[in-house]
């Protein structure tokens, strides 16, 4: 059976802006790919016109951080010829929201249209993403 190393937070709501986050463990390449998609519909998702961000050990570093309560947010930027990505992870101390809001934009370089996923994570999901975090850390540094 293959290694499941996939970790997807889904976050429909009624207003249909919602939208789901995809974090997969890539060992070959050594590295997490993020796939961000908004919502298109009562519960699917617009997997046609994804946002692909692909995360070495800075980018786990800096995410950990935030959700180990080390930092308020960190901001990632990925730019290449094509597009300009970026991530974002800022916690909220408001008891009102959920704890963390997680953000992933990707703005194009030819017609500077600009596409977004914003969806919040509970403490629960804050967790689980931490600890997936952390594996990702100890595997791709063969730990």
């Amino acid at each position: 059976m293959p290694e499941n190393t996939e970790y997807a937070i889904y976050k429909p709501n009624s207003r249909g802006s919602g939208g789901v986050l995809r974090f997969d463990l890539n060992r070959e390449k050594a590295c997490v790919f993020l796939d961000a998609a908004s919502q298109k519909g009562e519960k699917q998702f617009d997997w046609e016109t994804k946002i692909t961000m692909k995360w070495g050990l800075s980018d786990l570093g800096s995410t950990l951080a935030v959700l180990q309560g080390r930092m308020p947010q960190t901001k990632l930027f990925h730019k290449s010829e094509k597009a300009t990505s970026t991530f974002e992870i800022t916690y909220r101390d408001d008891p009102e929201r959920a704890p963390y809001l997680l953000s992933v934009t990707r703005q194009e370089t030819a017609d500077k249209s600009l596409r977004k996923v914003a969806i919040p994570l509970t403490h629960a999901e804050a967790a689980i993403l931490e600890t997936g975090i952390r594996t990702a850390i100890a595997r791709i540094l063969g730990w």
